[in-house]
């Protein structure tokens, strides 16, 4: 489809991102994951929403990215929300 083998591809693809295309998917995926938290949707269903068949290992990614695990993240976010629509 880019008309460049897939080591090229590559190579190129991180020259531009600074990642390579597996970690720039899994960012992708964790992003989306944060925006559906703010939903009433479980964790483990958001992790699987998101392509993630282990729900450990997605709160060890989702950890690894936001600093915190995702139920607590969810937590804080929709508590944000609900004093930011409060003023």
């Amino acid at each position: 489809m880019a008309s460049m083998s897939p080591a090229t591809f590559h190579r190129h693809f991180k020259s531009i991102t600074r990642l390579t295309p597996v970690q720039f998917q899994k960012l992708v995926r964790l992003q989306e994951a944060r925006r559906l938290l703010l939903s009433d949707q479980e964790v483990a269903s958001v992790g699987y929403r998101v392509g993630y068949e282990s729900p450990s290992q997605f709160s060890r990614d989702y950890r690894k990215l936001f600093g915190a695990p995702p139920g607590r993240d969810k937590a804080v976010m929709r508590s944000s929300v609900a004093i930011e629509s409060d003023v």
